[in-house]
């Protein structure tokens, strides 16, 4: 019987469910060449119907359903795990994951990967003096980090004390075959939304309607931008696309300001591409985030994007060139960006064309699969492991 000489990738995360963080990993494995790794995917807690996103077919999945505290109660379990699966590399995501580092350390595994993907609504600016203290401890369990903005790098760098030389800054990339401008140009109307494609101008976000995401913000700005040109009523439209706590706050928002029927909230979809096709705006009310998919994946489909200053956001949309880049937490200024856009339509449509060439041009999946690759293999080659012998002989690899 022949043995797969594939080095195996296990994926550490809290939930494998809808997010940034885990289409990052879905664009990964789906797009990384078979033939290089196999991989794994490890919830600590549970992983939903989300996984169906990839497509290969020799993942496998691992819930491990971790309760509310610290892990160390699933340390046994964790390092049972490792040394059962023997994986090559452990790629933790995130602090609520990074706490794997320590069974993978325990159990051997040759190389131990940690990524940085965004901030926690409890700590939006990395102030935390005790969550860079949690991290500084499990720092000698990690050989090498990634960070996905400039903003998160330098947190590692300055606050978390991480050598540069230990840190890789990569950003997502985005499938720009699947998300693309519909065909000439037409904007289509989006499956089951009430309103039409050739009489309304939609301006919409979509992802986890949680706090950090604050769709809240939007809603309020969608208000007063119909206070401040009434005549837009008749036009402007928003879609609010998610499922989460928020949902019912901004129907609530939007409710008691009488325009509710102005509004649609399907809650979350799995037909993303062709709901970003059906947009004529795109926008990203964050209070926090490292590099989102969403944003990429609106100006792959030549949406212009207003988003907040957070994180990496203005490392994707250039100011007054890819659409605008407003304050966090300030409905107002979000109201005039609104206005700006929808008042100028012509404008818009430049603003999201120029998107997709910057996208094309400088966030696209291969060039995001390329570096994983190229680190994966550098580190499995610094740390001497016997899996690498095989990774190195296939020519498909950087």
């Amino acid at each position: 019987m022949s043995v797969d000489s594939r080095p195996l990738v296990a994926h550490v995360v809290y939930r494998f469910d809808t997010g940034g963080l885990e289409n990052g990993i879905v664009n990964l494995i789906n797009h990384m060449p078979a033939s290089s790794y196999r991989h794994v995917v490890v919830a600590l807690t549970e992983v939903t119907d989300f996984s169906k996103r990839i497509t290969r077919s020799d993942v496998e999945f691992i819930s491990l359903h971790k309760q509310p505290g610290h892990g160390v109660w699933l340390y046994p379990k964790l390092y049972r795990l490792f040394k059962q699966m023997r994986p090559a590399i452990v790629h933790t995501r995130n602090l609520a994951a990074l706490e794997a580092q320590v069974p993978a350390w325990a159990a051997g595994v040759p190389v131990r990967l940690h990524g940085e993907h965004g901030r926690d609504v409890t700590d939006l600016h990395g102030e935390n003096r005790t969550l860079q203290r949690v991290r500084r401890v499990y720092r000698p369990f990690v050989h090498h980090y990634f960070a996905l903005s400039r903003d998160l790098a330098g947190y590692l760098k300055d606050k978390v004390h991480v050598p540069a030389g230990r840190i890789t800054q990569v950003y997502n990339g985005v499938d720009v075959d699947r998300f693309c401008p519909p065909p000439g140009g037409v904007r289509r109307t989006i499956p089951d939304c009430p309103f039409n494609a050739t009489e309304h101008w939609l301006v919409g976000t979509v992802g986890r309607m949680q706090v950090v995401k604050d769709q809240t913000n939007l809603a309020r700005a969608f208000v007063l931008a119909l206070k401040q040109q009434p005549r837009l009523r008749e036009r402007l439209r928003l879609v609010l696309v998610g499922e989460g706590a928020l949902r019912d706050q901004c129907a609530a928002i939007l409710r008691e300001a009488g325009v509710l029927e102005l509004a649609w909230l399907p809650g979350e979809r799995s037909d993303v591409a062709d709901v970003m096709r059906g947009l004529d705006c795109f926008v990203l009310p964050s209070l926090a985030e490292g590099i989102s998919n969403t944003i990429l994946e609106a100006m792959a489909t030549a949406l212009p994007v207003i988003a907040t200053d957070v994180g990496g956001n203005a490392d994707l949309v250039v100011h007054g060139q890819t659409g605008e880049i407003v304050p966090s937490k300030n409905p107002q200024a979000l109201a005039q960006s609104l206005l700006n856009l929808a008042m100028q339509t012509d404008a818009s449509r430049a603003l999201g064309l120029a998107g997709r060439q910057r996208v094309q041009a400088r966030f696209s999946l291969p060039a995001m699969v390329a570096t994983y690759q190229l680190v994966y293999n550098q580190q499995l080659r610094s740390r001497g492991d016997n899996h690498v012998s095989a990774a190195k002989s296939r020519a498909d690899l950087p």
